[in-house]
């Protein structure tokens, strides 16, 4: 269900937030399912449970899980996300200097919108076999 890249730039606990929002995403995690507990996790992944903790509560802060007492995390639903307007406006800027790089290297509107929609596919597939993995599993 995870993979941690210990060589990573990317903090430990950061790929675990990033790795749990896909997996609600792509649905591989349904809409209050129950996630593993912190202990559970954090024997898994053989990481500190304070990493797994950390991560928890910042996905419930942006909406991804949610807790009950006594009970566990659990996955929210989609719309319980909330969005984040200063990441919104730092990837928009990011999409425009990636969109310029694109002209510079002589894409058209139509072979950029052709390139777009390639990832977007790709990017599908990606979830759609997150999601039948899980099922085999």
């Amino acid at each position: 269900m995870f993979q941690l890249d210990l060589k990573s730039r990317e903090s430990i606990y950061e790929q675990i937030i990033n790795q749990m929002k896909e997996l609600i995403v792509s649905g591989v995690l349904k809409e209050d399912e129950k996630l593993p507990s912190v202990r559970e996790l954090s024997k898994i992944l053989t990481v500190n449970p304070n990493t797994v903790q950390k991560a928890y509560r910042e996905l419930e802060r942006q909406g991804y899980v949610y807790t009950v007492a006594g009970l566990g995390c659990f996955a929210a639903s989609m719309k319980d996300v909330k969005r984040d307007e200063a990441a919104i406006s730092q990837l928009t800027e990011t999409l425009r200097s990636t969109l310029r790089q694109l002209t510079y290297l002589g894409f058209t509107k139509d072979e950029t919108a052709s390139l777009l929609e390639q990832v977007f596919r790709e990017e599908q597939l990606k979830a759609e076999e997150m999601k039948k993995g899980s099922e085999r599993a």
